[in-house]
């Protein structure tokens, strides 16, 4: 049955339905009959919890590495060294967060695979992953001449500082084939549920990146470079983890879809490029909107960018948390999409959603509590501390703002509504610039108004085109 507070409405001549999530948001599905595919189905409110929880704790676990490395790096006592890391950092996050949408588009793919066509279309949908993924990486280390240099340019590394980013990032840029291939992996066992099993390789290779660190950097004096090489190790042993998983998990069915090779197959790969073309887009812009805050707060003053900076570090904790149900709708959706359960679709998009906003409701008591406290233990000075906590409400709106469009931005990924997210994703952005040159006269609050009606804009476009969506 459909879960409470959803209604279905059965038009006379069976030609029209009505579901709804929150009693204001409704979708209207017209001219189609009710078909058993279509009725209300029951759904397991509980393993969203399964997804969500362990996605929430890797999230955060993954985050730690970068301060593990600055933490290592500070040992050394060398500032050159250690702005050198956290200029390495920024490059390859920037670098790789772009590419992180092979995991998410393989996430949906296994999803819907899983209920439409079953496990051996999942291993099919890995071997495309892979492919794709080790194709990026073998492009992306032929540009590696002229890449390096120009990113290392666009982040402003100058002299020693340079010099230094530029040994770590030489070690660790030939991680890139491990990298892509985890992702699609990572994205398998994802979309195959196996959420303890994801928690369990990424703690593992946080905790071996940073015994390596301490080993090479630390214990035989290597310095930076031990650092680029603990994160070298560390990402293909990783690789090698994840492969013994899912030879073990689908180890016949990659046999089979090998043998068949439909994965080699240019009809068979159209539909994965497509999806990760738009999501890689779709992320390129969302970086762009998020490069905007740093930059017109660096014109305002050192100050500014400061306080901008650590209320920023705060979004991005909160958002990596609330991401659990990102993924939860990622597979969850796609489970429904793939067996064209509209009702069921419906009712977890409603049900991850209050889940989640339960949980922003959680973060945002923490920061009106404690938020003045946490703000000042980041600040370097007395005037940072006082400008970032005058931005204390926004701290506290911005989960609420965000965690919607989290979790559509998951529901349109399980359902491979890649092109229509991108859509919204570049409405949004050009409504986040017009808000920008509107706001500008309100100082730094300006920056974070349109910043937080920015997430609030992506919601209100994903669910203006979710109604046609669910026609089609």
């Amino acid at each position: 049955m459909a879960q409470p507070g959803s209604a279905l409405v059965l038009g006379t001549r069976g030609r029209w339905f009505e579901s709804s999530l929150p009693d204001q948001i409704s979708f209207r599905f017209g001219e189609r009959r009710l078909t058993a595919s279509s009725r209300p189905s029951a759904i397991d409110t509980r393993v969203i919890w399964a997804i969500a929880l362990p996605a929430m704790v890797t999230n955060v676990a993954t985050a730690l590495i970068g301060v593990g490395d600055m933490w290592i790096v500070g040992q050394l006592g060398d500032a050159p060294t250690q702005g050198a890391v956290d200029v390495g950092a920024k490059l390859f996050a920037a670098l790789f967060t772009v590419m992180n949408f092979l995991k998410t588009g393989t996430t949906g793919l296994v999803a819907q695979a899983g209920t439409r066509s079953g496990a051996q279309e999942q291993a099919a949908v890995l071997l495309r992953g892979l492919v794709v993924g080790l194709a990026i990486a073998a492009l992306l280390l032929l540009a590696k001449p002229l890449l390096l240099p120009a990113l290392l340019d666009a982040l402003g590394a100058r002299g020693e500082v340079r010099d230094a980013a530029r040994i770590y990032a030489d070690i660790r840029y030939w991680s890139a084939p491990a990298v892509m291939a985890n992702f699609a992996i990572v994205g398998f066992l994802v979309g195959r549920r196996r959420m303890k099993t994801v928690l369990a390789i990424e703690v593992a290779y946080n905790l071996l990146n940073v015994v390596l660190g301490l080993w090479l950097a630390l214990g035989l004096d290597r310095g930076i470079a031990g650092i680029g090489w603990s994160s070298f190790v560390a990402e293909y042993a990783k690789l090698a983890v994840c492969a013994a998983v899912v030879l073990h998990l689908a180890g016949g069915d990659l046999r089979e879809a090998l043998r068949a090779r439909v994965h080699l197959s240019l009809a068979s790969l159209r539909p994965f490029l497509s999806v990760n073309r738009d999501l890689f887009l779709r992320t390129v812009v969302l970086m762009v909107a998020i490069s905007a805050l740093t930059r017109l707060g660096a014109e305002r003053s050192a100050v500014v960018l400061a306080a901008n900076g650590i209320l920023y570090q705060l979004f991005v904790f909160s958002a990596l948390l609330l991401d659990g149900f990102e993924n939860a709708a990622q597979v969850l959706n796609g489970e429904r999409h793939g067996e064209d359960d509209r009702a069921g679709f419906v009712a977890y998009v409603r049900a991850i959603l209050w889940r989640g906003f339960a949980v922003a409701a959680g973060l945002a008591a923490v920061f009106g509590v404690a938020g003045e406290a946490i703000l000042a233990s980041f600040a370097a000075t007395g005037a940072v501390a006082r400008e970032a906590q005058s931005l204390l409400p926004w701290l506290i709106v911005i989960p609420f703002a965000g965690v919607a469009s989290f979790v559509l931005d998951g529901v349109f990924v399980g359902a491979s509504w890649t092109r229509a997210l991108l859509l919204s994703m570049a409405g949004a952005a050009a409504g986040y610039a017009l808000l920008l040159w509107l706001t500008w006269p309100l100082g730094n609050h300006g920056l974070w108004l349109s910043f937080v009606l920015f997430l609030v804009l992506r919601t209100g476009l994903q669910l203006a085109l979710m109604p046609r969506l669910l026609r089609a």
